[in-house]
């Protein structure tokens, strides 16, 4: 393979990219070619002066010479040196080239495309080439922007969008256009070098109305933006009770000083003593009077908590919030759950004869499922329910529904027979599964701050969603929506993770 020197490029007139030698240079375009993601791009190079580049050894290449992108010579393409990753997806165009002029042509543009290419001619011993930018534009999706539950006194909005490169710009904004700083960011990206993003927002101020996600590519400008409502019922407010003796407080606290100086004072004189007795009258008539006020504002404080609790009612599918209220909507499901095994979990002889009473719990297994509720009714056909676990500091745990076909008679415990909607816990770990009587329909790895220590879970047969709770924090963990239900359903919860096969490891 023969090599040849590298020339440094520099700018020439109207700022194009060229290579000067004697007898010819190389000129190539002065802005970047931009190109959006999975079109095709052009990138050109020009011989000046004009002349025939038809018998020249013309490569196309970016970090090194070889492996090239492309090679032309003797008057045909070269595929000895071309890179993998361009095999197939580009030629030479070459209508212009008996006047110096030829561009390559890339088709369906990759993010890995993105970068500098270099255009090499070399006649006989004279070689020139020149720089070309490719910027690779893709538009990901639009950003979608949903409460998660209070937080801090406010509500966390979370905002999530992928298919973005290169690296986006996210940006918060309120109902005015003025931007609001990011709680948190997370970018990522995936196998084709795509990105996607991540950006919460912790919102304290009732009266913003509602607050704009934008993501912006920051090569092209363009942008996709969505906006969410944030009622201002929503918002969490202070007690009733703390409201009222954060006003009481002080006043008994003037009332004590007020009183210990009166005793100090005794001794002064008459008038003195006039004046005390009038200063503490006074004193009493202003208690009086903020605590009526205090009362007045518990009543009006008790009156915007009704009001707040007949909205959540009224719209109450769409806010993941307040569990205690969701729960006067569904009706409690009469379920058992072995106490004996759950009481004895942490201690480790327990654990391994569970281990080995359990064995692994896969689609695999056709023995049974080791579910430790007891239903104390047949399956859920219809209607809203609900039930509670709890699972305290458990390391491992299954929680959720499973389906049993139309026509299965009895509580079958052959898996292959079964469709599961659980949430799993392994460790620190935790994904949301739908387990199908062949594969997994659906795997989502969930991001938990706070271990749960007892959920409920809430099923809606009509609407098609299950949804877990965390109720010690009183915050939504994660919903199955538009489920398909096909048979009766029945509550599942078991101390093992599931697996898809015996040797997958979570």
């Amino acid at each position: 393979m023969a090599t040849y020197p590298l020339r440094s490029s520099v700018l020439g007139e109207k700022g194009m990219s060229v290579e000067r030698m004697s007898g010819f240079s190389v000129k190539g375009p002065a802005e970047p070619i931009m190109v959006l993601l999975g079109a095709d791009a052009t990138l050109p190079c020009q011989l000046s002066p004009e002349q025939s580049a038809a018998h020249m050894h013309i490569r196309w290449y970016r970090t090194q010479l070889s492996p090239a992108v492309f090679v032309y010579q003797n008057g045909q393409e070269q595929g000895g040196e071309q890179m993998l990753e361009y095999r197939g997806r580009t030629e030479l165009v070459r209508d212009s080239i008996n006047k110096g002029g030829v561009a390559l042509l890339i088709q369906h543009v990759r993010a890995s495309d993105h970068g500098q290419y270099r255009c090499h001619f070399k006649d006989g011993q004279s070689s020139q080439e020149a720089i070309v930018e490719l910027h690779v534009v893709g538009l990901g999706s639009a950003p979608h922007v949903h409460m998660m539950g209070p937080e801090d006194g406010g509500i966390r909005v979370l905002c999530s969008a992928d298919g973005w490169f290169p690296k986006p710009r996210v940006q918060w904004s309120d109902m005015m256009g003025v931007n609001l700083q990011s709680l948190s960011e997370f970018q990522t990206q995936d196998e084709d070098g795509l990105f996607r993003v991540e950006a919460s927002l912790v919102v304290t101020d009732s009266s913003l109305g509602n607050v704009t996600c934008s993501i912006q590519n920051p090569l092209s400008g363009q942008e996709k933006a969505s906006a969410i409502l944030l009622p201002e019922p929503f918002f969490p407010r202070m007690d009733p009770w703390k409201a009222a003796l954060a006003g009481t407080v002080p006043v008994l606290m003037l009332l004590l000083i007020g009183i210990s100086y009166t005793g100090w004072r005794e001794h002064q004189a008459k008038e003195r003593e006039v004046k005390k007795k009038k200063r503490e009258s006074h004193e009493r008539d202003q208690m009086k009077n903020e605590k009526e006020m205090a009362l007045k504002d518990k009543d009006n404080l008790k009156e915007e908590l009704e009001q707040r609790k007949k909205l959540y009612l009224a719209d109450w599918r769409k806010a993941l919030l307040y569990p205690d209220w969701r729960r006067e909507l569904f009706r409690p499901v009469d379920v058992t759950i072995n106490q004996e095994i759950r009481q004895n979990n942490s201690d480790p002889e327990r654990k391994q004869k569970l281990r080995e009473e359990t064995q692994d719990l896969s689609l695999s297994d056709k023995k049974g499922d080791c579910n430790l509720i007891t239903l104390n009714q047949e399956g859920f056909t219809s209607g809203r329910h609900y039930w509670e676990v709890d699972i305290k500091n458990t390391d491992e745990w299954t929680l959720g529904i499973y389906e049993m076909p139309t026509g299965k008679i009895g509580l079958s415990t052959d898996l292959q027979n079964k469709k599961f909607r659980v949430l799993e816990k392994k460790g620190c770990k935790y994904r949301a599964l739908t387990y199908g009587p062949q594969d997994i329909s659906l795997e989502e790895h969930l991001l938990i701050e706070k271990y749960p220590q007892k959920i409920v879970i809430f099923l809606d047969y009509e609407d098609k969603d299950i949804s877990f709770y965390d109720m010690t924090q009183g915050t939504h963990i994660f919903s199955f929506t538009q489920a398909r239900f096909y048979g009766s359903l029945y509550p599942y919860f078991s101390f093992k993770s599931m697996q898809h096969s015996p040797s997958e490891q979570y």
